[in-house]
């Protein structure tokens, strides 16, 4: 009986000892479950500067254990499948012996944290911040795509009565479900008038909180232009007013203050008309404005003209008008006046513009006897004008325009964008204008890293010149809000906006990273065949 008792405990603890040993493998294997594949586990410390020498943008989870990171390696392995080839995530386990020596090293301990975890990012192979926003999958991906870029509108806590939308069925649901008035903000992350609205749509909601809601969305990315389609979303933000699922105006003071949008909500109406903007032509301009019928008569009859070539959407334009009005009512009016000031809108006077090669605006130009003698970019100012007009002399001579400097730089327009971008895997695309200070410090950098991937028949470097001829529709279309705008295309596509360090290193890390990523596929085929 005793043999048989003992027998008996010897297999329940036998029993007992495989159950453990089996949840210990259990476990493991979840553990190892957790962690992609994509997430570089380091404990040496060369793999680790090898690891920053080569890669330009690197996340890295330092853990008091092997498994006070979990709550993170989950959501890093989503994070680093949706940014492979733009980023880096890594995993240094301080609790092994050799991950404890790296932590020691690079003076990192998370044991001093609260859920003995730490993240740190490297940009360019040296420290660059500690990651200290929200541990969410959007926030993360944001930041590894941009980690010098502006938190997301959502991460922001004065935000918090602002409904943040981020798919078209959130969209649909919050329509089908809410039975208050809604007022949604279709805006992009990059534009500046949208990121000017946005503390003011916020206290707005704020005050409005309860009787209506205020929503924003980001449809910039191509997977929304069906919805943009839709509600007449042809720059941003566009204001869309909803009650009980249905659409019902636009709201379009981009100046509002939050008490503006609380009025408007109390009496919503649709956009007033605006008051067309009266033509240059017929006002009271003491400028002689020309057509293409009298502009050869008028040079006859006035042997020194200063003539003006403009167009009535040109800001510039518009800032040099009353400087040229000012600067005519003493040359036109004055009996002794050395010559006249005339003006041509070119965008409707074409054959006059055509045939001066009229490609930018405004462009100014002195004629003399009928003849084309200068064009005079620099004069701008009323004093600058009338000075002129008393001496005329030839301007110095123009800096030579980047696009007439030999480089591997693809000068493109509108008529050959499309068509020459559909054959580049990888297009970096700067949209400039001449006149720009940050496109002038850029171009230098630009020109370098095309120099670079000049061999590299998939990838291009293009650029294009939004002041000229017909680039200023093509630029609008592209969503070209600010000088220089940088964005990436994939055989002709849209990807996303670049808004790295416009230096060398920027421009060509961006492009090695995609290239990078392009070889891990290759590879990862040739494994699969």
């Amino acid at each position: 009986m005793a043999s048989w008792i003992r027998y008996r405990r010897k297999m329940r603890e036998a029993t007992m000892f495989a159950l453990v040993l089996l949840m210990l493998m259990l476990s493991s294997s979840l553990a190892a479950v957790k962690v992609s594949p994509l997430i570089d586990k380091v404990s040496d410390h060369k793999d680790f500067k090898k690891l920053l020498r080569t890669r330009t943008n690197v996340l890295v989870l330092y853990t008091k254990t092997a498994t006070s990171g979990d709550s993170y390696l989950k959501l890093l392995s989503d994070v680093a499948q949706t940014v492979k080839g733009q980023g880096t995530i890594a995993w240094v386990n301080c609790g092994d012996s050799e991950g404890r020596k790296l932590c020691k090293k690079v003076k990192v301990d998370p044991s001093s944290k609260r859920e003995g975890a730490e993240l740190l990012h490297y940009k360019d192979g040296t420290f660059h911040t500690e990651y200290n926003r929200p541990a969410t999958f959007k926030s993360m991906v944001a930041f590894l795509k941009d980690p010098s870029g502006p938190p997301l509108w959502e991460e922001n806590p004065e935000a918090k009565d602002v409904v943040h939308v981020e798919t078209e069925k959130d969209f649909r649901k919050l329509l089908k479900k809410e039975e208050r008035p809604v007022l949604i903000m279709f805006y992009a992350p990059w534009c500046g008038v949208c990121k000017r609205m946005q503390p003011v749509f916020q206290q707005a909601a704020t005050e409005t909180k309860g009787k209506y809601v205020l929503a924003g969305m980001n449809v910039h990315p191509a997977e929304f232009d069906g919805l943009k389609q839709e509600y007449n979303v042809k720059g941003y933000p566009t204001f869309c007013y909803f009650e009980k699922g249905k659409f019902l105006h636009h709201y379009e003071n981009y100046g509002a203050t939050p008490k503006d949008i609380a009025d408007w909500l109390k009496n919503p109406r649709p956009p007033q008309p605006k008051t067309p903007e009266v033509p240059w032509s017929e006002t009271d301009s003491p400028v002689f404005h020309l057509t293409d019928e009298s502009f050869d008569s008028f040079l006859e009859e006035h042997p020194a003209a200063l003539v003006m070539f403009y167009a009535p959407w040109c800001g510039h334009c518009k800032k040099m008008k009353p400087e040229y009005d000012d600067a005519a009512e003493v040359l036109n009016k004055a009996t002794d006046s050395p010559g006249v000031l005339a003006a041509v809108d070119a965008t409707v006077h074409k054959a006059v513009g055509d045939r001066f090669k009229i490609s930018g605006f405004p462009t100014v130009k002195y004629f003399e006897k009928g003849e084309e003698k200068y064009t005079l970019p620099h004069l701008r100012s009323k004093d600058k004008i009338i000075e002129f007009m008393h001496n005329p002399q030839a301007p110095p001579p123009p800096e030579q325009s980047w696009e007439d400097r030999p480089s591997s730089v693809s000068h493109l327009g509108s008529e050959d964008f499309r068509e020459a971008l559909k054959k580049k895997k990888h297009a970096l695309v700067m949209f400039y204008a001449p006149w720009c200070p940050h496109c002038k410090n850029a171009v230098p950098h630009f020109t370098t890293a095309a120099e670079l991937f000049k061999e590299d028949r998939k990838i291009v470097y293009a650029a294009v010149d939004c002041t000229k001829g017909l680039n200023h529709d093509l630029c609008k279309q592209e969503g070209v809000e600010g000088y220089p705008t940088f964005n990436h295309y994939n055989y002709g596509k849209f990807v996303e906006k670049y808004n790295g360090d416009r230096g060398e290193a920027g421009f060509i890390g961006f492009m090695r990273n995609l290239r990078g990523r392009d070889q891990e596929k290759v590879v990862k085929r040739k494994e699969e065949l």
